[in-house]
């Protein structure tokens, strides 16, 4: 399974899954393999590196329509969907000293939008590009590793950061919380619309968590553009298997979520599929599944089996 980076929160969760493959599956043990984010992931399914990868809705509706980065960079190949696994609510914050109260204020500012290849800078620029903020800016490009070094430098002022399921922050934006002083942003009518206007987003206001310091001395509420993940499977892995990961997931939370905590609740099998979009093929093992748990939707359509 390509992951993504290191403590990153598709990784986490994969990790998880894999160990309550380990310890409750008979018949499947799955790897979690280090990549370069979500869309990276499309294009090492596409060359045959991966059968199966862990991504977001927003990368896969790109990648299906052949939109933005997939316009240039097509993906033949595109595996069948599974199961929302997390979910992350995408924020920003400001450094301090850099002045910033609002998103109107980051015109001149240099701008983090998360590391190039992750889906989370995908849907992050989509924003700020609707929203007219992309030009304004100077973008720093930098792995998550190196953003809390690079703001202690001063080359920094606004960075946008996830958490998932409204539970913990990601692991590098828990680096910054442990380094870095930062701050909730107010965000502008402009980019708010700007969030409801883009398909792959969803606008959320939710209360600040995760945070060890004081975030709140601007706004007491976080304004975020959330981003749904689920894995995709080629039509190469078995429908046995697919049915085997999908009824571990389901059965096997507990143990899931002792490793992440953020991992979502499959107690109910309806929520695994709260996030299939319904022009891409879902896998023949998943759909069986589906059937099975009385949630299938008769407008989705099945993968062909390999």
């Amino acid at each position: 399974m390509g992951g993504s980076s290191q403590g990153s929160t598709a990784f986490n969760s994969m990790q998880a899954l894999a160990r309550a493959l380990n310890e409750h599956s008979d018949t499947l043990r799955m790897t979690v393999e280090q990549t370069q984010g979500n869309v990276a992931n499309m294009y090492q399914y596409d060359q045959g590196n991966i059968p199966a990868i862990a991504t977001d809705n927003n990368t896969i509706n790109k990648a299906v329509n052949e939109t933005d980065r997939f316009n240039d960079e097509p993906v033949d190949n595109i595996g069948y969907q599974s199961f929302r696994f997390n979910g992350l609510d995408i924020f920003w914050v400001a450094v301090e000293g850099s002045g910033i109260e609002s998103t109107a204020d980051f015109a001149g500012k240099t701008v983090y939008p998360i590391q190039p290849g992750f889906g989370t800078r995908l849907l992050t620029e989509e924003v700020m590009r609707v929203a007219g903020m992309w030009e304004e800016v100077d973008i720093i490009n930098v792995n998550t590793s190196d953003i809390p070094g690079a703001i202690e430098e001063g080359r920094v002022d606004a960075v946008a950061v996830y958490g998932s399921n409204r539970v913990e922050l990601t692991g590098w934006a828990k680096q910054i919380d442990a380094r870095n002083d930062v701050y909730l942003v107010d965000v502008a009518d402009d980019f708010k619309q700007a969030i409801e206007e883009v398909g792959g987003a969803r606008l959320a206001e939710i209360e600040p968590y995760g945070w060890n310091q004081e975030v709140t001395k601007v706004t007491d509420s976080i304004v975020s553009w959330n981003l749904d993940l689920q894995c995709l499977l080629g039509p190469e892995v078995p429908a046995d298997a697919a049915h085997e990961l999908a009824r571990i997931s389901h059965e096997h939370g507990e143990t899931i979520r002792e490793a992440d905590q953020t991992y979502a609740d499959h107690s109910d099998p309806a929520d695994m599929a709260t996030a299939v979009i319904p022009e891409h093929p879902v896998h023949p093992g998943v759909a069986e599944f589906y059937k099975e748990q009385d949630v299938w939707d008769d407008s989705w359509t099945v993968g062909d089996e390999a």
